[in-house]
């Protein structure tokens, strides 16, 4: 039966990719909405991700970046590098404003870097320098090219004109981007002397994240310390819950569409070869070995359209970023198991609809050139 649904499948060229393509089309809907969200939410967390520490040590209570203020005073660095398996620790001073290009506003995260700072800085840089000076600052690419500036020009971040002294990459999504200048600056424009916003440890070699921040947590006052994944985790949720209802309902929609699509598409195409299952019918076949061939046929089409569908969504993502946008796509482990999953079974649903009218079909139609 599986044989003779993968002939019955590729006898009709134009047929094939009528039931394939439509398929495709409805997944590579599922899949790019998915990978959009996957890949904003890596974009949110980059700069965490990409510290380079081990540990973030934060205010007590303060969990993540986003829409949040720490600030602890300068004596914690000292009592953290003197606990137990830290083996440096980076301060940074932080707070969410704008990089500001005549009547151009870009939301960043303005990160001020001490001086030869190791960790928390940009990870990419495409041109000029990696670390900022009095009096400069370190933007974004995208946001450089959007904005029309270049090395050597001016913007204003905390309302004080700094000169572009480096480019990043990879330091910008949807939602904003990330921007650096020395803490120095950072200190005299916001008047934060003596206090930090973030401490960015590594932990000896050797040393667990956990444990080493667990002695943080018990060993100083008033300080929240977590592994680089769990407040990157936490910086994920925060964004989350400020935006779950809009994806939610986004997401539902475009699955809804996507699935509906693929079950009219599998639908039809099954009930359009009901002149070949009478033969089948007036040839001797059963009722059992038509449902068999029906339901093949139906998953091997889903089949290579889920396939089709993910090479359309590879190259989107590929081509995305030549098209001058921040968007970054990523297609997920659980995304291609969810929508593998659920399609085989709506596939199999809408299979199975039809079967009744092709079981009560009269081999005589097929002689009557009906």
């Amino acid at each position: 039966m599986i044989r003779l649904a993968f002939r019955n499948l590729f006898q009709n060229k134009a047929r094939l990719v009528i039931s394939v393509g439509g398929v495709a089309l409805a997944l590579l809907l599922i899949l790019s909405l998915d990978a959009v969200f996957t890949g904003v939410e890596r974009q949110i967390t980059a700069y965490i991700e990409h510290s380079g520490a081990d540990i973030w040590v934060s205010q007590a209570d303060v969990r993540n970046m986003h829409m949040a203020s720490s600030s602890l005073p300068d004596s914690v660095a000292r009592k953290v590098k003197h606990v137990p398996g830290v083996a440096s620790a980076t301060p940074i001073l932080y707070l969410t404003n704008n990089v500001v290009v005549g009547d151009e506003r870009n939301l960043a995260y303005i990160i001020g870097l001490p001086e030869n700072a190791e960790f928390g800085i940009p990870w990419n840089i495409s041109s000029g320098r990696s670390l900022p000076g009095e009096g400069e600052a370190i933007i974004d690419r995208n946001v450089a090219e959007k904005s029309g500036v270049a090395l050597g020009d001016e913007v204003e971040i905390l309302g004080e004109d700094f000169e572009v002294a480096g480019l990043s990459e990879g330091t910008s999504s949807l939602v904003n981007s990330v921007a650096f200048i020395s803490a120095d600056d950072f200190e005299e424009l916001r008047g934060s002397y003596d206090t930090i916003s973030f401490l960015l440890v590594k932990v000896s070699e050797g040393e667990s994240p956990d444990v080493v921040a667990a002695r943080i947590q018990a060993q100083v006052r008033d300080v929240t310390a977590q592994t680089r994944t769990d407040f990157a985790t936490q910086e994920r949720q925060v964004v989350k819950d400020m935006s779950t209802d809009v994806i939610t309902i986004m997401n539902l929609i475009g699955f809804m569409i996507g699935l509906a699509v693929m079950a009219l598409t599998v639908y039809t195409s099954t009930l359009s070869r009901r002149r070949e299952y009478g033969m089948l019918k007036a040839l001797g076949a059963r009722n059992a070995d038509l449902y068999r061939t029906v339901l093949a046929q139906a998953i091997l089409s889903v089949i290579l359209g889920f396939l089709f569908g993910l090479v359309l969504t590879l190259l989107l993502m590929v081509m995305a970023p030549f098209f001058g946008s921040n968007l970054a796509l990523e297609v997920s482990r659980i995304s291609l198991l969810k929508v593998g999953s659920v399609s085989l079974v709506i596939a199999a649903i809408s299979a199975m609809l039809p079967i009744r009218q092709i079981a009560g079909l009269d081999p005589a139609m097929v002689f009557r050139g009906r």
